[in-house]
């Protein structure tokens, strides 16, 4: 990873750093329980706003590359082995897997086309839910070391959804989707993330091997830019005995 931040890339000044600080932590460059470099030489050396600094750092303790000692400052840490997928991260699933590490994850994408949306998905993108107006919708299986352990649908809305169809790593199952977006100029600033236990659909019961009756949390997720545009709707239904949902609080 280049170690400046690169100012016409779409990627965020506060993930740019991070990606930097998380490989001087991994490679050595700062040992685990040294002392980061403050706010002030962290802001001189990248030309960023503290705002900025201050992001990156949160984000560094909540995957835990950093810890914060009061009064002392911030240290380098190892993050522990995980299988869980922490949610309110903007990062995918199979990103959030990379950058800690983890290996074994598969992706097989069940279908992948254009077509007419259900009226939530409609309302959630924000276009016309007569037929006129299709979006792409991306089914993906994950699993984990060989266990089943996701099914997810994305539904992007027309322009965008040509950038996905036309992306073979992400229809051949090895590509991120975030990546592809982010590619083609979207990038997340907000989203929302809504988590429920009920029972699965008939479909993604038998893509998951488990009895319709049996409960499983369902993942719903909107991602929007920062000019407000909504451009990743998805549904995911994650068995939480091989992926554990994990939430990551840091004191502010």
């Amino acid at each position: 990873m280049p170690q400046t931040v690169e100012r016409d890339s779409p990627v965020p000044y506060y993930e740019q750093l991070f990606g930097i600080l998380r490989d001087r932590i991994a490679d050595g460059s700062i040992a685990t329980d040294a002392r980061l470099p403050s706010e002030n030489e962290l802001c001189r050396e990248f030309g960023l706003s503290r705002a900025t600094v201050r992001q990156t750092l949160a984000k560094l303790e909540s995957e835990g590359f950093a810890r914060r000692v009061a009064r002392r400052g911030v240290f380098a840490s190892a993050p522990g082995e995980t299988s869980g997928w922490t949610v309110q991260d903007a990062q995918g699933f199979l990103e959030s897997q990379i950058s800690t590490g983890r290996t074994g994850i598969t992706t097989q994408v069940v279908d992948a086309r254009f077509v007419a949306p259900a009226q939530h998905v409609a309302d959630a993108l924000e276009i016309r839910g007569d037929g006129r107006d299709q979006v792409f919708a991306l089914q993906r299986l994950r699993s984990l070391d060989g266990r089943t352990a996701m099914f997810s649908t994305n539904w992007f809305p027309p322009d965008i959804g040509q950038a996905i169809a036309a992306a073979e790593d992400v229809l051949q199952g090895n590509g991120s989707v975030n990546h592809t977006l982010r590619k083609a100029g979207f990038v997340t600033s907000g989203a929302r993330r809504v988590i429920r236990a009920m029972r699965a659909p008939e479909p993604v019961a038998g893509h998951l091997r488990i009895d319709p009756d049996q409960p499983v949390l369902r993942v719903r997720s909107l991602s929007w830019n920062d000019e407000q545009v909504r451009f990743d709707y998805y549904e995911t239904w994650v068995l939480t005995d091989v992926v554990p949902l994990e939430v990551n609080v840091t004191a502010s």
